[in-house]
């Protein structure tokens, strides 16, 4: 009974989700809200037969069933920007995910240290955490399906953003993993910085820019040469997102990174091909398909005690983080960017927490056994859940001001 209470939830959860971009438009709230209280009554209702929504006991499947919902991700991430990539073009992104990365881990550490009285490597682990903003949960303030949609410079900026920090924030991960291995021994530092900052870096740029270009020609330009050789499947995308994250884990580089280069990398390839869409779409409905079962698991989580060990001066620096510390940090890394002020509110204020905390934290816990597991669950939980509710309940409304006032201007300008 319980697998099969399991499976018709699934298949009502996946089929609701075919009409919850019309509900979202309609209603002007993002669909994230309505799977979070969807999953919070189900296991109101039915948490007996129901897998127990506990992060730390499972952390293996929470670990890589995020993972799996983020590398999709960040494949059709990459291949909706229709913005050519260049240092140039793409500098506010950049921006974001250097200045405002690097400035939001260094606030919540040192919040994490003298406020709430973690340990250093903790601490960081927390910063590092709650850093990347969410290429998942994020499709409200993200551009639409590659050459439909107008894509302004906030949704340009918040969607490269998405699709780049989730792999830069790994070598922060490290550096607390580091930390907390060594204990007061700063030795391994020198370490970290040229295999887990340096190399895993470029190994993941290098090696997503060159499978992508391979790719791209396989799909793109031998099929026009030899008509005798068509593809036209969708699921080549995920077939790719597989091949390029699985190859860059097994050369120790960052798998994100590779993901999501090789995605720009096919997008620039062929700007106006029109299988790019097709690609796109069925990324698209495999992410859908993923993120509904985690968002009801998350919405589990939530009444059967998650939020326990949250204390005052947790749930306070949480609020500070994502109502101060992101906005300030992003408003500080978009001086003298060419951008009107309310579209660095926009991006500034849109910093959508989700899928990629989750996976930083099980990744983390998996790799050594901090000792804070409950309060880091907790709080990470606590700041997505904030920013479920807070930012889907005002995204589809401000981003349609922001685009119908702003329209496609180019970054450039």
């Amino acid at each position: 009974m319980s697998y099969l209470v399991i499976i018709t939830i699934v298949g009502l959860a996946a089929l609701l989700m075919a009409w919850m971009p019309s509900i979202s438009r309609i209603t002007r709230v993002s669909y994230s809200v309505f799977y979070v209280l969807f999953g919070a009554a189900l296991y109101l209702a039915f948490g007996d037969v129901l897998p127990k929504p506990d992060p730390i006991a499972n952390n293996s499947i929470t670990l890589h069933l995020t993972e799996l919902v983020v590398i999709v991700s960040l494949m059709g991430t990459g291949l909706k920007i229709d913005q050519r990539f260049s240092l140039s073009n793409w500098r506010v992104p950049f921006r974001l995910v250097s200045i405002t990365m690097i400035v939001s881990i260094g606030i919540v550490t040192v919040l994490g240290v003298y406020f709430i009285g973690l340990d250093l490597p903790t601490a960081i682990l927390l910063g590092a955490v709650l850093a990347p903003t969410d290429p998942v949960l994020a499709s409200d303030v993200q551009v639409g399906p590659p050459m439909e949609d107008k894509q302004d410079d906030v949704k340009f900026s918040l969607t490269a953003e998405a699709g780049m920090n989730d792999g830069t924030a790994f070598p922060f991960t490290w550096l607390a993993l580091i930390l907390a291995l060594g204990g007061t021994d700063f030795s391994n530092l020198n370490e970290w910085f040229w295999r887990d900052f340096i190399y895993r870096t470029i190994a993941g740029i290098a090696l997503g820019f060159i499978m992508g270009r391979v790719l791209a020609y396989f799909v793109f330009t031998l099929p026009d040469s030899n008509k005798a050789i068509q593809v036209k499947d969708g699921f080549v995308a995920i077939s790719a997102t597989l091949l390029v994250y699985g190859f860059t884990e097994m050369l120790h580089g960052y798998g994100f990174i590779a993901v999501f280069v090789a995605a720009i990398t096919l997008r620039n390839y062929e700007m106006q091909h029109k299988y790019v869409k097709q690609l796109h779409d069925f990324t698209d409905q495999i992410e859908r398909l993923l993120v509904c079962i985690v968002l009801i698991l998350f919405g589990g989580s939530l009444v059967n005690g998650i939020l326990d060990a949250l204390t005052w001066p947790m749930a306070i620096v949480s609020l500070l983080f994502l109502l101060a510390v992101r906005p300030a940090a992003a408003w500080i890394s978009l001086s003298r960017v060419g951008l009107h002020h309310r579209e660095k509110k926009a991006i500034s204020f849109f910093g959508i927490r989700g899928m990629g905390s989750f996976f930083y934290l099980a990744f983390a816990l998996s790799q050594f056994n901090f000792n804070k597991a409950p309060e880091l669950w907790a709080m990470c939980s606590f700041v997505v859940l904030l920013s479920v509710v807070m930012h889907g309940f005002t995204a589809t409304t401000i981003m349609t001001r922001i685009s119908e006032e702003f329209g496609d201007k180019d970054l450039k300008d």
